[in-house]
């Protein structure tokens, strides 16, 4: 029997039908005696639940959100508080991207430009913090501003910005359960086949699984720009040259020094070969025999990824730090040396959140950050994806391990992370590690319009601002290599005050019309490797998710592609929703102190 009539046969036997004026209830059964009429409402009625309740089914929205990242949340919860029908479907687990998975020691810059969702998002941060039941590991009374440029809770303004993975994500299910937002988890696209286009527009996705949306519009919140590539978008992977954008900072970066992450901070001068001075030895794992190339010039190679984590030192909470499968000491002989030539920062990133916690990040020549073996993550197929992940997991636990356990370590820098381990109370279903790695940098669109370090440091107007940033330029290092004096160093570090806040385009949201007309990309913005490093921010994806449904929104009722939605009618909107377009005439850009390397 097909489909319809299997669902006719279920339903027919709880459905009043009409026949001949007579209303009764009636088990169906296809045969003559039942009246036409009443068969054909039956035969709609099984069709019509055919097509919405088959599991490979095509489910039709205003809006399908692909990413279950910060950005996507805020984007979802724009569409349904402006009228529009939204999903949010997701490769992801846990909603929040990095805001829930680790980075709680927020990137703010200067916070008077976070506005809308995003300062919503950090009021109701604040907001768990005033109830004395999540003080569970340390009175509230004992936390308050930790220096480092960021404080902690801005009491007047109801805000709080350094806060527990838990809570961050407790706050982005809040989101969608109060507004009522379906989320599909643990959906993966079909990067292959899983886009259908009609006439420039994206009509439908499928899922691995055979599942399938239809939506008017489509937003890509994915830190990877799988939904973007898959659609036909053009977009860049890697540094651009200085001569491309006419910028300053871009390309190879060697023999630049912007934070203490390069071997050139060390006291003396590191061998990278087994046996130092030896050239024929071998070099060490973990550094790369490619040249580095010229300065200025562009390359391939993306910036270090890591993993954000929540590390505590109460002892109730504390789990030691484990062996992970595939240990190999031998991976950390270069840190050895770094500790033989007097490196004593190593928790100096180690940043406070509440509960005797911490957000720890990399710092130092040879820290968290598993430089060199990301390059092909971006376009890496799932499966190789799980595999670099695995090695970065593999890499930054034995890191841990290696410091806390092995006989060679400085009994002082020993005895130091002894005192660490994993949060007990976080990440509980990953073995209290971090669900999502910190992929700074990934696709970047090219559209509309592209993002640049002259626009950032105020060199050239931003047109049609949808939201501001104001971190420094912040690239973390690209690649270890030798010099040609026969040292080891690392390449790709950069710190740049941008000199106060800037603004974001419209056009950095969306692609080139001949592309895509349907599609908008707050994560993988169209920007440069030099500005993407200050765009990066999670406030700055909340604050341009939020940006990028407006305009979705606006564009449905238009009947618009989102490329030709009238400027003066978003900006209208994002202001009425309290988003910040610019600095106040009788505020003027001050220069903001980085609180850290992020």
């Amino acid at each position: 029997m097909s489909l319809p009539g299997v669902l006719i046969e279920r339903i027919s036997r709880i459905i009043d039908v009409s026949d001949g004026g007579k209303r009764r209830k009636t088990r169906f059964s296809p045969t003559p005696s039942l009246g036409f009429a009443a068969k054909m409402r039956l035969s709609i009625f099984a069709v019509i639940l055919a097509l919405f309740c088959h599991p490979l089914a095509a489910a039709d929205y205003d809006l399908v959100v692909y990413g279950g990242t910060s950005a996507g949340i805020t984007a979802a919860v724009q569409a349904k508080r402006m009228g529009k029908s939204v999903i949010v479907v997701c490769p992801d687990k846990h909603l929040g991207g990095l805001s829930s998975g680790g980075l709680g020691f927020t990137d703010t810059g200067n916070k008077a430009v976070i506005g809308g969702l995003a300062r919503e998002f950090y009021h109701r941060i604040w907001q768990h913090y005033q109830d004395n039941s999540s003080w569970k590991w340390q009175a509230r009374t004992d936390y308050g501003n930790r220096g480092q440029g960021t404080p902690a809770i801005d009491g007047e303004q109801r805000t709080m910005w350094i806060f527990e993975p838990h809570a961050a994500e407790r706050v982005f299910e809040d989101f969608v359960r109060e507004n009522q937002i379906p989320v599909h988890r643990d959906e993966w696209l079909d990067r292959t086949r899983g886009v259908t286009k009609e006439a420039g527009q994206i009509k439908s996705i499928r899922m691995l699984s055979g599942k399938s949306y239809t939506g008017r519009m489509f937003i890509d919140a994915t830190y990877e720009g799988d939904l973007m590539a898959a659609a036909g978008v053009e977009f860049h992977v890697g540094r651009e040259g200085q001569s491309v954008f006419g910028e300053k900072w871009a390309g190879v970066q060697t023999g630049v020094v912007h934070h203490r992450h390069n071997f050139s901070v060390l006291k003396q001068k590191v061998s990278p070969y087994v046996v130092p001075g030896d050239p024929k030895s071998g070099l060490l794992p973990r550094i790369s025999p490619r040249p580095p190339g010229e300065y200025g010039q562009g390359d391939d190679r993306v910036q270090a990824y890591c993993y954000r984590m929540c590390l505590t030192d109460h002892p109730e909470n504390r789990v030691p730090f484990p062996k992970p499968d595939g240990y190999d000491a031998g991976q950390y002989e270069l840190l050895l040396r770094v500790f033989n030539a007097g490196w004593r920062e190593t928790f100096d990133k180690f940043d406070p959140i509440p509960n005797r916690k911490t957000d720890s990040n990399n710092h130092g020549p040879m820290s968290t950050d598993n430089i060199g073996f990301n390059y092909d993550y971006p376009e890496a197929t799932y499966e190789r994806r799980r595999e670099i992940l695995k090695e970065h997991e593999t890499y930054q636990k034995g890191w841990l391990y290696f410091i806390a356990n092995d006989p060679r370590v400085p009994a002082d820098v020993q005895s130091a992370m002894q005192r660490w381990g994993l949060a007990r109370d976080e990440f509980q279903d990953n073995g209290n590690w971090p669900h999502q790695i910190y992929v700074r940098e990934s696709r970047r669109m090219r559209g509309k319009f592209v993002m640049t370090e002259n626009e950032l440091l105020k060199k050239r107007p931003t047109p049609e601002s949808v939201g501001m940033g104001s971190y420094s330029i912040d690239s973390h290092n690209v690649q270890r290599y030798v010099t040609p004096e026969g040292h080891v160093e690392n390449e790709g570090d950069v710190g740049v005050s941008t000199g106060g806040p800037y603004e974001v385009a419209f056009g950095a949201l969306v692609p080139q019309k001949t592309q895509c007309a349907n599609l908008l990309v707050p994560v993988c913005v169209s920007s440069s490797h030099i500005a993407y490093g200050s765009i990066r921010m999670e406030p700055v994806f909340m604050i341009l998710g939020q940006s990028a449904a407006t305009a979705a929104a606006l564009a449905i009722d238009g009947k618009l592609a989102v490329q030709d939605v009238p400027y003066a009618e978003l900006r209208k909107r994002l202001l009425a929703d309290k988003q910040i377009l610019e600095m106040p005439p009788t505020q003027p850009a001050k220069k903001v102190n980085s609180p850290g390397k992020k």
